[in-house]
C-alpha cells in the first residue's frame, strides 16, 4: 500500500461498517431487501469548468469515500458492494488519486467492489430474489429510471427462474432516523466546526473595528466575507458549509441576502449568518454587530429583546422537552419585547397573548427559532413526533392546523437557535428601529443535563462584542 493510499486507510471495523449493519438491521426489521445509494455527481458550472465536489451526505456516512461516480450496495444482511472508478493513471495526473475496486474492500471495509462501468451489468443479479429494493426517493436525478432499467433486466431472466423485488422501498427515512442522533465523533468534529466559525465572526468583528479606527468611511460587505472565508481555510475547514450572508445596515433585513458590494457604515448594524464544514460536518453562527464597535441606544434596545429570546430558547432546549418549544419561548420573549418597545402598538395590537393568537409578531419575526444540524446545515430528521396522534397546534400565520405535536428531543441530537427582529420602515413603526435587521444564532447540542453551545467562542453580550472590538 503506498503512502497515499495508507494516509485514506479507514480500518475494516470502523464506524462506516458499524453504520452499514445498523441500516441493514433496519432494512430487515422491516422485511428485508437490498439498498442501491449513490453519491453525489460531479455538476458543471459553465463551460468545461465543475463546482467544486460535495460528496453526498448519506453515501459518505455509510462508507467514509468521498470519490465522486460512487455506488454503495447493501443487502438486509450486512453484505457490501461498492462501485467506484477504476485506477488510470493518465486521468489521476490531471484529476488526481483514485482508490480503484481493488483496493476498496481493504481501505473501506467493504465487502467487494467493482468498477463503476460494471454497475449496470451486475445490478440485476445482486437484486434478483430480494423482497424488496431501498433506494432514496426524490433525491438523484434520474435514478429511478436506472432502477427501472436493472428491473426490466431481471424481468427479461424470469425463466432463469429469478424473482423481480415486489417493491421499491424509500431508504431515506431510515437513514435520516440513524443520522439525527450523532455519536461523539460526530459531536467532536461539530464541536470543531463551531470553533472554526466562532472564530471567524470574532475576526471579522475586529477586522470591522480595526478598519473604522484606521478612518475608513465604509468597509464593503464582501471584504468582510473575505475574512470568513480566510479564517475557515486558515484552520483546517474545507468549505463554508452554505453561502455566507454578510448584511450591511438595511441589507441585515433580507433573511438569506448574500454578501455584495454594499459598504457597511459607522453606526450601522453588520449581520453574519456563516458557518464553515469541517470534515463532512457543518456549522451555523450568527452574529450582529456594530460597524464602529458601540451599539446606539436603539439597536442595543432591539437587541437585548433578541438576546433574552435566544435565552429563553436555550433553557427551553433540553431532553425531554419538544423540538417546537424553543421556538414557542422565543416568539413569547420576542412579541412581549415588541410591545414594550413600540414596535407594535398595544392599542391595535392587543395584549401578548392576542399578538401570538393572531401572529402579529410575524411583521418584524417570520422565520423558526432553529433547526436540526449535522452533515448538512439544514439537516435530516422528522421534526414531528413519529408515534404520537395530531393534535390541533398553531401554523404561525394565526391560525389553527391539526398535526403531530413536535418530536420529543433526546440526547445527541444537535439544533441552532436563532431568534431574530427585522424592521422594515412602515408606518407606525418607530423611525428609530428603521433598517435594524438582528439574528443571534447558535449551535447546541442536547446533552442529559440540558444542551450545549458549541459556537459561543465569539461573544452574544453586547458589552462583551463592545470589548472584544475595542481590543
Amino acid at each position: 500500500m503506498n503512502a497515499l493510499l495508507k494516509d485514506l486507510a479507514v480500518p475494516a471495523d470502523s464506524i462506516h461498517r458499524e453504520r452499514r449493519a445498523r441500516i441493514a438491521a433496519a432494512m430487515a426489521s422491516q422485511g428485508g431487501g437490498i439498498a442501491v445509494l449513490p453519491t453525489a455527481p460531479e455538476r458543471q458550472r459553465n463551460s468545461d469548468n465543475d463546482f467544486p465536489y460535495r460528496y453526498d451526505s448519506h453515501f459518505h456516512h455509510l462508507t467514509g469515500f468521498a470519490e465522486p461516480q460512487s455506488w454503495l450496495v447493501l443487502t438486509s444482511e450486512g453484505h457490501s458492494t461498492l462501485f467506484c472508478r477504476a485506477k488510470d493513471p493518465e486521468r489521476e495526473i490531471w484529476d488526481g488519486f483514485r482508490l480503484g475496486p481493488q483496493a476498496a474492500p481493504a481501505v473501506l471495509g467493504v465487502d467487494q467492489a467493482f468498477p463503476v462501468e460494471e454497475l449496470d451489468s451486475r445490478l440485476p443479479q445482486l437484486l434478483a430474489d430480494r423482497q424488496s429494493l431501498w433506494f432514496p426517493f426524490g433525491v438523484h436525478a434520474d435514478l429511478l429510471l436506472r432502477v427501472e432499467g436493472w428491473l426490466a433486466a431481471l424481468r427479461r431472466r424470469s425463466r432463469e427462474g429469478l424473482q423481480v423485488p415486489s417493491s421499491q422501498r424509500d431508504l431515506n427515512p431510515l437513514l435520516d432516523e440513524m443520522r439525527l442522533i450523532k455519536d461523539e465523533g460526530e459531536l467532536a468534529t461539530m464541536r470543531r466546526a463551531a470553533q472554526i466559525s466562532a472564530g471567524a465572526h470574532a475576526r471579522a468583528m475586529r477586522f470591522c473595528a480595526a478598519r473604522f479606527r484606521a478612518g475608513a468611511a465604509s468597509v464593503l460587505e464582501y471584504e468582510i466575507e473575505a475574512e470568513l472565508l480566510h479564517e475557515f481555510r486558515r484552520h483546517g475547514a474545507q468549505s463554508p458549509a452554505y453561502q455566507s450572508i454578510v448584511a450591511a445596515g438595511a441589507n441585515a433585513c433580507v433573511l438569506h441576502y448574500a454578501a455584495g458590494d454594499a459598504p457597511l457604515r459607522a453606526g450601522e448594524l453588520c449581520l453574519i449568518d456563516a458557518g464553515c464544514e469541517f470534515d463532512g460536518y457543518a456549522s451555523d453562527v450568527t452574529r450582529t454587530f456594530p460597524a464602529d464597535g458601540r451599539f446606539t441606544s436603539a439597536q442595543r434596545e432591539l437587541y437585548e429583546i433578541v438576546l433574552a429570546a435566544q435565552k429563553a430558547a436555550v433553557a427551553a432546549t433540553r431532553p425531554g422537552a419538544r423540538q417546537r418549544d424553543a421556538h414557542h419561548a422565543a416568539v413569547r420573549v420576542l412579541a412581549q419585547g415588541m410591545l414594550d418597545c413600540g414596535l407594535l402598538d398595544r392599542q391595535k395590537a392587543g395584549d401578548l397573548d392576542v399578538v401570538i393568537e393572531k401572529a402579529a409578531y410575524r411583521q418584524f419575526y417570520m422565520h423558526g427559532t432553529g433547526h436540526w444540524i449535522g452533515r448538512d446545515v439544514h439537516d435530516v430528521g422528522e421534526y414531528l413526533s413519529l408515534d404520537e396522534a395530531a393534535v390541533e397546534d398553531a401554523d404561525g400565520l394565526g391560525g389553527k392546523v391539526v398535526k403531530k405535536p413536535s418530536r420529543i428531543l433526546q440526547p445527541g441530537m444537535a439544533v441552532t437557535l436563532e431568534p431574530g427582529l427585522y424592521v422594515r420602515p412602515a408606518e407606525g413603526v418607530p423611525e428609530r428601529f428603521w433598517n435594524i435587521g438582528i439574528r443571534i444564532e447558535d449551535d447546541a447540542i442536547v446533552t442529559p443535563g440540558g444542551c450545549e453551545l458549541i459556537s459561543r467562542g465569539v461573544p452574544v453580550e453586547p458589552d462583551e462584542i463592545e470589548a472584544l472590538m475595542r481590543g
